[in-house]
């Protein structure tokens, strides 16, 4: 089963999801402002992509953070420590596939999969 995770009201969540139905992908919604994001769920996906995929550099969640917040961020742990307290700095969707994770909506490496 294909998890997909975000927030209902992002245009690439929007899109993944659009496109996942459109390719009849069954597929399970998890809404990071309504369920959070699940602790062992971003560990995972740390070790599996890193900060530099996982972390949102160009979103108004990163934008809006203090410089020291985003000096803070040097490493993979720190980085995770900083999406825990801001689930919205993370780039969306991310989405597990069951044997693979992948960060964003890319419309041609999806259509390989099914």
């Amino acid at each position: 089963m294909i998890t997909l995770y975000g927030i209902a009201n992002c245009d690439s969540v929007k899109k993944a999801r659009a496109w996942l139905t459109e390719h009849g992908q069954a597929y399970e919604f998890h809404d990071f402002k309504k369920q959070g994001v699940p602790p062992e769920k971003l560990a995972r996906w740390m070790q599996s992509v890193g900060s530099e995929k996982l972390l949102n550099r160009k979103g108004s969640t990163w934008r809006k953070l203090d410089a020291a917040a985003k000096a803070a961020v040097v490493d993979d742990a720190s980085a995770e420590t900083l999406l825990r307290a801001h689930a919205s700095a993370i780039k969306r969707p991310v989405v597990d596939w069951g044997n693979e994770t992948t960060v964003g909506f890319d419309a041609a490496s999806w259509a390989s999969r099914t």
